[in-house]
Formats: structure tokens, C-alpha cells, sequence
């Protein structure tokens, strides 16, 4: 099968039509690579991982992101459209945005800018596996630019940095004993309501930078705990999860963490930095202005943050929509696919 990348909209349906479940992008990958490989472009690849450049010396070089992997399928895969609505798994986070690099980089084959055209594998989970952190740590100059931008679903407008992400585990502990004679033991899982209590009384911050409200949220998201019907457990555990505004650092983060459970041992099992709006760069500034759009900010963790780290402006911007990702109605209205596409060609000529 080969990938028509004359026209977005019929794109996304057929990318879409290709399942890609995080860990099982190689068929996608496969072609992608095939697609791409034409004479204006230089086609790379690591593992899962097509990158694509042009090479005309212009004065600027943009990249275009877009991760090919989905969560796991929830019985809405193929696409179905009705109208201007495509469904299925994918249509918005964010197949519709790889649709959109991929025709681009099809038809533009003598843009204003050098552009490089990035699609990865293993973003929808944990962050070692992410395909462009293995470019970032092995390939670093295939990622060279003065601007990013992630098609990550926006709902067509620029979300600016992200938030950064941490996770911890509380462990709690107790005695164990027999239900019948409770007294004899200590319940570990009693113990967590004081970190319940913790979490419920927390007042998150809204943070203002650049214009862009940030909004932080700490929650418990798994609770473990018990051993049978009739015994006392003697360990427990919760697990939180901050999402935090990108003015503190990781190291940061954890603090104020550790500050609000004053007196737990909390384990640490897994980070992520947040990222600066960044929009006094000229390139974004130059960007912003071509959409015509106020940037607002990303709730939510993306690749930005890896690009912020390297010193590359970057933004999010994506003709899906966010509230969409990862739900079993996922869909995508198609003149956003159209809209995004004339937005970056215009940008991009």
C-alpha cells in the first residue's frame, strides 16, 4: 500500500486506517519512509523514526513534528466519516497532524525555509521509550532549526511551552492481623487518609507567563492496597501526580511535593520538565503572527519541552482537538485538517 499524500483530509482516514499502537509503529513507519523518500528530500531513519530534510541553505530551517503512535484501540478503528467528521482512533491525537506534515512535505518542493519533517514513535507512553528523545540523544543534528512546531492537537490554535509532570509513590505502612481482631493490627490503608486529606484542602496555583495562564493541578491517581477479606493490610501505596507550571524546574516540583507530604518518604518514578512560552523568539513571533492567532497555553505535557531544552523555540499546533485525545468517540473535524494546511503552507512559501 502506498500513502497518497496529494490531499490531507483522505490522508488522515488512511493513516488512520493503519493501526499504530505505541510499540507497533513499524508498518506505519515502513510507509512513511517509503513516502518521503523523493528528490527534493534526504530521508533518514532510526528504528521507527523517519526524519526528512531539505537542503537549499536557506537562512532559516523550520521542523514539523508529529508522533505516529496512538493509546490502544477502542473498537474505532477503521475510520468512519460522516460529514465533515472523520472518526477513529488517532483522528486527532494526532494522525491528523502527521496527514498534514506529510502532504506538506510532498508538495512543497522549493519552500521559503529549509524545513525538516520529523514523525517518531512511543510518545503516547513512558517518556525512555520516546522516539525523538532517542534523536535527541543520538542524532541531535537531524534536529537542528530555529523553529518547531509540534502538530499536537490544539483545535487550530498555538498552545505555547507546556506543563511539566511528575509522579510519585507514597508508600504506607502498618500490622498486619486478622479482620476478626482488628485491634492487634494497623490498617496501611487507614493511613492514607491524611495524604487524601492533603490532596482534597491543596490549592493549585495559576501561573501567568507571557500571556499564557498555566494552570497546575496535583492528584492522586492509583490507590493500592489489601491482602484478603479478612485480613488488616500492612501496606499501601498512592500515587500523585503533578502538573506543574513550566516556571519551576523538575527539581523544583519534587520539592514542593515533598513539602506538601512533609513527613512521607515519597518515591520518585517518573519526571518530565516543563517548557517557557518562548515567544519573544523571533521565529515564533514570526510564527504567531502568520496564524493571526493569541497563543494561549498547553495543558499537558508535549515534545516542546525537549526542543526548549535544546534551545529551539517551539510551539504546539494541530488541527485536533485536545478534549478529543484518547476518548473511544475520538474524531477530528476535517476543515481543521484543511485550515492547518493552508495556515503552514502559507507560512512555510
Amino acid at each position: 500500500m502506498d500513502l497518497d499524500l496529494t490531499d490531507p483530509v483522505a490522508l488522515t482516514a488512511q493513516l488512520v486506517d493503519v493501526e499504530s499502537v505505541s510499540g507497533s509503529e513499524a508498518l506505519l513507519a515502513d510507509l512513511v519512509e517509503h513516502s518521503l523518500r523523493l528528490p527534493h528530500l534526504t530521508v533518514e531513519r532510526m528504528g521507527n523514526n523517519v526524519v526528512a530534510r531539505t537542503r537549499f541553505g536557506r537562512g532559516r530551517r523550520v521542523l514539523l513534528a508529529g508522533h505516529l503512535d496512538t493509546v490502544p484501540i477502542a473498537d474505532n478503528v477503521p475510520s468512519r466519516r460522516e460529514g465533515d467528521i472523520l472518526f477513529g482512533c488517532g483522528t486527532s491525537d494526532m494522525k491528523s497532524g502527521d496527514a498534514v506534515i506529510l502532504h506538506l512535505a510532498a508538495t512543497l518542493p522549493d519552500p521559503s525555509y529549509d524545513v525538516t519533517y520529523v514523525l517518531y514513535d512511543n510518545e503516547e507512553v513512558a517518556a525512555e521509550s520516546n522516539g525523538l528523545g532517542h534523536l535527541v540523544r543520538e542524532h541531535r543534528d537531524w534536529l537542528d532549526a530555529d523553529l518547531a512546531v509540534l502538530m499536537e492537537p490544539t483545535k487550530g490554535l498555538i498552545e505555547a511551552g507546556c506543563q511539566g509532570t511528575l509522579r510519585v509513590d507514597i508508600p504506607l505502612t502498618g500490622r498486619r492481623a486478622h479482620s476478626a481482631r482488628s485491634w492487634l493490627g494497623q490498617n496501611a490503608i487507614h493511613a492514607a487518609a491524611p495524604v487524601l486529606a492533603a490532596l482534597s484542602s491543596y490549592r493549585s496555583r495559576d501561573v501567568d507567563i507571557d500571556g499564557c495562564v498555566y494552570k497546575e493541578g496535583l492528584q492522586a491517581v492509583a490507590i493500592e492496597g489489601g491482602v484478603a477479606g479478612n485480613v488488616i493490610p500492612d501496606e499501601a501505596r498512592v500515587t500523585v501526580n503533578f502538573r506543574f507550571a513550566p516556571d519551576r524546574s523538575e527539581a523544583q516540583a519534587l520539592g514542593h511535593v515533598r513539602e506538601v507530604f512533609d513527613g512521607y518518604d515519597l518515591v520518585l518514578t517518573d519526571s518530565s520538565p516543563g517548557a517557557l512560552p518562548g515567544l519573544t523568539a523571533p521565529a515564533a513571533q514570526h510564527f504567531v503572527d502568520a496564524v493571526g492567532e493569541k497563543p494561549v497555553a498547553k495543558y499537558g505535557w508535549t515534545d516542546v519541552a525537549r526542543f526548549s531544552a535544546l534551545g529551539i523555540p517551539a510551539l504546539n499546533f494541530g488541527p485536533g482537538d485536545p478534549n478529543l485525545a484518547h476518548t473511544r468517540d475520538e474524531h477530528v473535524d476535517l476543515r481543521l485538517v484543511t485550515r492547518a494546511t493552508e495556515v503552514l503552507r502559507a507560512y512555510l512559501t
